[in-house]
Parts: structure tokens; C-alpha cells; sequence
């Protein structure tokens, strides 16, 4: 066999390695495909990742709950009373000093950095007491915002942790007015 008939069966050898491992991982990623896919969320829960809410019939002083990704949302339009009450709190009074604002990031608990828009009237906090996940009660509590009574957790008119075992501030979602009278959440 002289020399040239060496390199060409080690060109043709060459090549049947790299086409074998080709295929494989081609065979492969096509095997492992539906297992990855099968982990995407469903449609029914892609639909339900943003949700717009009619706010327009909320009255000064009430609240609407809606379900969002499972769990209850408070959306409340509150009073100049309630705002103010939120305002005149002292950071150092308030067990968590965090806003728990995903609008926002790591801010301080201030009723301004809670508050939807920069008048403070509308406030949209998950309904789920941080402590055990309850559902807290609103207009109640010795606060005048929500109580969870299963466990005694008091929460303010801007839903910040007050009293009781509940160790962080209702959580405030990702949440925008994409009109006068719309709240887009997520």
C-alpha cells in the first residue's frame, strides 16, 4: 500500500467516525426533545401568566379580589384617610423595612414605594399572608388594612406587616394601569 492510499483510507475512516457521531447526536437530541418540551408550561397556564382587570367600578374604600396564577390578588382604591395613615408610618416601626415590590426591586417599605401610582390610591398586593399562606381579611385588623385570623398577623393600609407572626409585607406584583380604568398584571 504506498502513502496515498494510507491518508485516503484514513480521510474515509475519519469521515465514518465523524458522520456516526452525527447521526447519534442527532438521534439523540431528537429522542430527548419531547422530555424537555414536555416540562414548558401549558397554554392554559401561558394564558393566565397576565391578566387585565376592569377597575373602573371600584369605589373609593373597596377592595376586588382576583385570581391570578392561582392565588388571590387585593386590588383596593383606597381612601385619603388610608393613605395617610400608611404615609405618617415610621420605617423604624415597621418589622419588615423591605417594599417587597416586584415593580421595583429592593426598596424601602415606604407607602409611596408600595402604592401603584404616585397619588397612592390604588394598591395591588397578593392576598396571601407570608406566614402560612392564609388569606388575610381586609378592612381589619388593628391597622385598619387586613388581619389573617388563623394565626393573628396584622397588616397596615399599605399591606406591610404590623404584628404578629407573618415575618415579611404582603408581596406586590408585577402590575402597570395600561389605561384609566385597566390593570395589567404580570
Amino acid at each position: 500500500m504506498s502513502h496515498a492510499e494510507e491518508e485516503h483510507e484514513g480521510t474515509r475512516r475519519d469521515f465514518l467516525y465523524y458522520a456516526t457521531a452525527g447521526a447519534g447526536a442527532v438521534t439523540a437530541g431528537a429522542a430527548i426533545w419531547p422530555l424537555v418540551n414536555q416540562m414548558n408550561p401549558s397554554a392554559d397556564v401561558r394564558a393566565l401568566s397576565s391578566i387585565r382587570v376592569d377597575v373602573a367600578d371600584v369605589a373609593p374604600g373597596t377592595q376586588l379580589t382576583v385570581k391570578w396564577l392561582g392565588k388571590p390578588v387585593f386590588i383596593r382604591r383606597r381612601t385619603e384617610e388610608e393613605i395617610s395613615a400608611a404615609r405618617e408610618v415610621e420605617l423604624s416601626d415597621l418589622p419588615d423595612d423591605v417594599a417587597r415590590n416586584d415593580n421595583l426591586g429592593s426598596v424601602p417599605a415606604t407607602d409611596e414605594n408600595r402604592s401603584l401610582d404616585e397619588a397612592g390610591e390604588w394598591l395591588v398586593m397578593m392576598g396571601v399572608c407570608t406566614h402560612l399562606g392564609c388569606v388575610p381579611l381586609g378592612d381589619a385588623g388593628d391597622f385598619g388594612g387586613w388581619f389573617c385570623p388563623c394565626h393573628g398577623s396584622h397588616y397596615d393600609t399599605s399591606g406591610r406587616i404590623r404584628k404578629g407572626p407573618a415575618p415579611t409585607n404582603l408581596p406586590v406584583p408585577i402590575a402597570e394601569f395600561v389605561d384609566e380604568t385597566t390593570i395589567k398584571l404580570g
